[in-house]
């Protein structure tokens, strides 16, 4: 995430899935943040989930989720 207060803790999210050759990444709808890439094994199954936390570094904003699966 580039910005702060793009989402809130708790905040309810859905993710679009998209695929490279050997991985997959996703990204939170609409365009709030990107996952780094995720092999093919760790795939995601569910597509919405919660903001569990937001953490700030000097690269920028980091979203954990948390997903039902």
């Amino acid at each position: 995430m580039e910005r702060p207060g793009l989402l809130e803790k708790g905040q309810k999210i859905t993710v679009t899935e998209g695929v490279l050759p050997s991985n997959y990444y996703y990204t939170i709808d609409p365009s709030l943040a990107m996952s780094a890439n995720i092999p093919f094994r760790d795939r995601l199954k569910s597509r919405e989930g919660t903001v569990v936390d937001i953490q700030e570094n000097p690269r920028g904003f980091y979203v954990l989720a948390e997903f039902d699966e």
